[in-house]
């Protein structure tokens, strides 16, 4: 099962759609840049695909204090449920390289999920970091709000509390719930870009 799910994500990651630098794009205001990944089943997950939806971008890594903060308070998964259920696409993305030692295999990290009940619309290996590098993902967790016409239109931390503290969930400012919440009620978005905190992503290069 891993050898073949492994396969499909490296081949997803050679043909990834990716529609130019980094710098150039993901940055709020700007058009989302596009990519094909393999979820965690095998199965073929192209950002286009949820055009017309908001979407919600999460890089992960269970293996990081900060992303254990967001799951082991609950936080994380309440707002995949949350926002899921008014049809926002919910996708959480590993761009942990395979050479680092937390890596985890497709079925590992599903099982990691589903331990703590997550419910990402998908989730997915970048394993070459060809799409964290698009999108300039620099921490776990590092969170983006795409909109319906596929305008990036939030990218940074996911809230104001800058700890691994599971109790500072509480208090916590959520930049991710306020974008949402601005952007759907038609609003412009009054917190666009935040400096992301957390761990660094495990790039292979």
């Amino acid at each position: 099962m891993f050898g073949r799910t492994l396969v499909r994500l490296i081949l997803a990651g050679a043909f990834s759609t990716l529609a130019l630098a980094a710098h150039a794009q993901a940055f709020p205001g700007r058009p989302a840049p596009d990519f094909t990944l393999t979820d965690v089943s095998g199965k073929r997950v192209q950002l286009a695909d949820f055009r017309g939806k908001y979407v919600v971008l999460e890089w992960n890594n269970p293996s990081c204090p900060f992303v254990q903060k967001h799951y082991d308070s609950g936080n994380m998964q309440a707002l995949q449920k949350r926002f899921t259920a008014v049809n926002v696409a919910w996708l959480t993305i590993n761009s942990t390289a395979m050479s680092h030692r937390e890596f985890r295999k497709p079925d590992d990290l599903a099982a990691w999920m589903k331990e703590r009940q997550g419910a990402p619309t998908a989730l997915m290996l970048d394993p070459d970091g060809k799409v964290g590098h698009a999108y300039d993902a620099r921490a776990t967790p590092h969170m983006y709000v795409i909109d319906p016409k596929g305008t990036l239109i939030y990218a940074g931390a996911i809230d104001d509390k800058r700890s691994s503290n599971p109790a500072d969930v509480k208090t916590a400012t959520n930049y991710v719930v306020a974008a949402l919440n601005d952007a759907m009620a038609g609003h412009v978005v009054g917190i666009g870009h935040t400096t992301a905190y957390g761990c660094s992503v495990k790039y292979a290069d």
